[in-house]
């Protein structure tokens, strides 16, 4: 028997199995004690993809919430998020390669699962990722890229980089969990590609925070606005989706809708996709497109662990500025839900929308600083390092004056951040970094917690020259190092001590 018809057979044989599974069978969504972690170790070894990827990538999307069946504003079905759409069809795919009916894998956590891994190992095959390949994650990079379908390099990359980053920080959701661990992302071709995730190469133009990424014209409509028409609503909305996919979303010319800005959950980056002069399509009503800016959020209506206090701050800074600039009232007759416009069949932002934080960070001046919050750079006595970390100023993206770096080595020899915490509790912290070619792949940051040292990994290849939030934690109070940068780490390149941020909300 040739190798391709053993391959063709065991396909045949393992959709059958899925099959007697899902149709004769109780799911397996709801057989044992942790269901869907059953469900992952399952479809992983079937598919030979790993695990924790395979966690990744749906916590990217969707947090491993398949909302009942009902489908992304891009199509996108189940907790993994398999889309049926003109230009991507991995729902198809997936029945394909797992004989299961699109319905099933819709709805059905487990088969919305397994039928992900086929996908995504469907596009390793693709590469000619062998064996041993399949056991390195960072390998996979091009094949999780692809699986987004994004419409550019540059959203091919931001998709495939939060995927990415959850395997460095860890993750647990729904009793499922994946401990930060060091990889090494192989991003290939899409290493030239521009990092979204980074201090804006190409600044808004309306909004110089955001960064631009402009949507594809059949989805807006160019005008001259307030010559045209006068700004005075501001609606806001939530993307039923991630913030990769949406942007991508916006990309792509059979959408036909847009927003002016889509804004990150975890850290409130923003990306300005619609000039504030043109017209997008966002409100459902022609007249209310007219007159509004639209503000996307990532995440979804009923899933609240999307609505993070960085995006609250950040989309309210947004509006603040466009409110005052057009004279829309910062209240809740100039800032509306998606759900107020006349005619909307929408229902975001929904119950989990908190306005009143909302529009008192819109209200509360430039800053809204949280209760207590102190940032830490190399350069100041709250910093120590031994004299093996070296001292650059090479990189524009720096914090301060300067940073600090050294090689990785098999030794303890961090570079430590002292803070007076105020009173123990739960706190985030954030880093600051320049990023570049040669700097680290998995760079350990360690975190003195209440229950001991903890540790994430950070590609500090990107994403650098903004703050990037590595968790929450629980500190004790006192003076005393919390965060450290390790240079123990099987990663490649310089490891960067530049700056922390602490905060309490």
């Amino acid at each position: 028997m040739t190798l391709a018809r053993t391959r063709l057979v065991a396909l045949v044989a393992a959709a059958l199995g899925s099959l007697l599974v899902f149709a004769g069978q109780p799911a397996l969504a709801e057989r044992g004690a942790a269901p869907l972690a059953d469900a992952f170790a399952k479809a992983a070894a079937e598919h030979d993809v790993p695990r924790d990827l395979l966690v990744a990538l749906g916590y990217a999307e969707t947090h491993l919430d398949g909302h009942g069946g009902e489908p992304s504003a891009s199509r996108g079905y189940g907790l993994m998020h398999l889309v049926d759409n003109p230009t991507n069809q991995t729902l198809q795919e997936a029945a394909k390669l797992t004989g299961l009916p699109a319905a099933t894998l819709k709805k059905d956590d487990a088969a919305n699962v397994l039928g992900a891994a086929a996908v995504l190992r469907s596009y390793a095959d693709k590469l000619g990722l062998d064996e041993a390949a399949r056991k390195d994650a960072g390998r996979w990079y091009p094949a999780v890229a692809e699986y987004g379908h994004a419409s550019s390099p540059e959203t091919s990359r931001l998709y495939a980089d939060a995927v990415y980053e959850l395997l460095g920080l860890g993750l647990e959701a729904r009793g499922v969990r994946v401990k930060p661990q060091e990889v090494t992302a192989d991003r290939g071709d899409l290493a030239q590609a521009r990092d979204l995730n980074a201090q804006a190469a190409v600044a808004s133009p309306d909004y110089p925070p955001a960064a631009w990424v402009p949507a594809s014209t059949s989805n807006y409509r160019v005008s001259n606005r307030e010559t045209s028409y006068n700004i005075d609503r501001i609606v806001i909305h939530v993307t039923q989706g991630s913030y990769a996919g949406t942007i991508s979303w916006f990309q792509n010319p059979s959408a036909q809708v847009s927003a002016h800005y889509v804004v990150k959950s975890s850290n409130g980056a923003i990306t300005q996709m619609v000039r504030d002069k043109d017209v997008g399509w966002h409100a459902g009503n022609s007249s209310y497109n007219n007159r509004s800016i639209g503000i996307e959020h990532e995440g979804w209506v009923s899933d609240a662990s999307w609505f993070t206090d960085a995006m609250y701050r950040s989309s309210a800074a947004l509006t603040r500025h466009l409110a005052d600039k057009y004279g829309v009232p910062k209240n809740r007759t100039g800032i509306i839900g998606h759900n107020e416009v006349p005619g909307a069949t929408h229902t975001d932002p929904g119950p989990h929308w908190n306005w009143t934080t909302y529009l008192n960070y819109v209200n509360g001046g430039t800053t809204n600083p949280p209760s207590w919050t102190t940032t830490i750079d190399n350069a100041g006595a709250q910093f120590t390092a031994s004299t093996n970390w070296g001292t650059s100023a090479y990189s524009g993206q720096r914090h301060g004056t300067d940073y600090r770096f050294a090689t990785p080595v098999s030794v303890s020899d961090g570079a430590w951040y002292s803070a007076t915490i105020p009173s123990a509790g739960a706190y985030q912290i954030e880093v600051w970094y320049p990023s570049d070619p040669g700097y680290n792949t998995s760079a350990p940051y360690i975190v003195a917690t209440s229950s001991g040292n903890q540790t994430v990994y950070v590609d500090q290849r990107s994403g650098g020259g903004a703050w990037r939030s590595i968790g929450t934690f629980q500190l004790n109070a006192g003076t005393q190092n919390v965060v450290g940068v390790s240079r123990w780490t099987g990663g490649t390149g310089y490891v960067i001590a530049d700056a922390v941020r602490i905060s309490r909300p």
